[in-house]
């Protein structure tokens, strides 16, 4: 495996190309889309530039593949960014030239089942992205949130040393995409809770690995863009998320038991938890509700810890999953964990 390098960053008036490598989700939903696009073009300064299956429903592992080599290989492209996740990218890897990413490297931005493109790149020796979808964070209704669309800006354009800060308020819960009157107010919001730390006595300063916990799963029973000699994430930063299909807390134990069992846990000595989910249109949990989830997610996270991991530095409710705001992190990049000041710095 190569070690991830950063790629050269873009600068405003630069295009960007805008993919969708797992679901054409554009087609069905424009509004969100749009309104993702424009704000690429009038806060962010850079041209977007679609590719053809970006709003295709249904397109094949293989015209997906097609897209994602066109927008690397493409000169005038400088970045790369998902309209949206979805369930299928694992059968788009196989179709990957990885000489012609190597060849030409360029940050890629997405977050969900665009872990798998990210694993892929962190292989093939490209620091990624893991935050900011079109669709979803660009596309948020009224205006973006200023913590993710700061931490967004300072991804795409600068190089150099970011730190995080918990969101002063946030949400989790989603609104339908099809109704107009979705895009006419801001998301409700409620006060944030800040980190919660474990075995904060340390500093850990490592390359940052994870995702998505359902898609690292995946990626595991696949046997796909884990690495065989698990001595090259020693002295890294895990970070994991989970999903808007709220994996149950036993569920997310297991996968992290299975790691623990494969001998993969115990080589972060640091491990960054994203904020929970913990309402969807199938489970529309109460406040009550939600915070039970969150606290037993966390408990099987840290029992994991407990068996597999017990000196891990841990962080929970950090701001990078599917809730909003979003935090963007290096994936392969330099994560610096320092437990006696609480203070988490990236490098992008």
């Amino acid at each position: 495996m190569t070690p991830p390098s950063y790629p050269p960053k873009p600068s405003p008036g630069d295009r960007i190309a805008v993919l969708s490598p797992s679901a054409g989700l554009p087609g069905l939903f424009p509004r969100p889309h749009e309104l993702g696009l424009r704000r690429l073009r009038e806060e962010f300064g850079l041209e977007p530039v679609e590719f053809p299956t970006t709003r295709t429903m249904g397109a094949t592992a293989q015209q997906r593949a097609d897209d994602i080599h066109a927008a690397f290989a493409d000169p005038e492209v400088k970045a790369v960014m998902a309209s949206i996740g979805g369930d299928d990218q694992l059968t788009v890897l196989p179709l990957l030239d990885r000489e012609l990413l190597r060849a030409n490297p360029k940050p890629f931005f997405g977050t969900s089942d665009n872990t798998n493109l990210l694993a892929y790149l962190y292989n093939t020796g490209i620091v990624g992205y893991h935050g900011a979808s079109v669709m979803v964070q660009l596309g948020r209704p009224v205006a973006m949130d200023k913590l993710t669309a700061d931490s967004l800006r300072a991804a795409l354009f600068t190089s150099g040393a970011y730190d995080l800060r918990p969101a002063e308020r946030w949400t989790d819960v989603n609104r339908d995409w099809a109704d107009p009157a979705t895009f006419e107010t801001e998301p409700e919001t409620r006060p944030g809770t800040g980190w919660t730390w474990h075995n904060a006595d340390r500093v850990v300063e490592g390359r940052s690995w994870g995702g998505s916990v359902e898609i690292v799963s995946w990626l595991l029973m696949a046997d796909r863009e884990i690495a065989h000699d698990l001595s090259v994430y020693d002295g890294g930063v895990l970070f994991l998320e989970t999903s808007e299909e709220l994996p149950s807390a036993t569920e997310v134990f297991r996968i992290l038991r299975n790691m623990g069992e494969r001998g993969l846990l115990r080589r972060f000595p640091a491990l960054l938890m994203g904020r929970a989910k913990t309402w969807s249109f199938e489970r529309p949990n109460s406040t009550e509700e939600g915070a039970r989830y969150a606290a037993e997610q966390r408990e099987a996270v840290l029992r994991a810890l407990r068996a597999y991991a017990p000196d891990t530095l841990a962080v929970f409710d950090v701001d990078f999953g599917h809730t909003d705001p979003q935090l963007v992190i290096p994936y392969g990049g330099t994560v610096r964990v320092d437990g006696p000041a609480q203070r988490i710095t990236v490098t992008y």
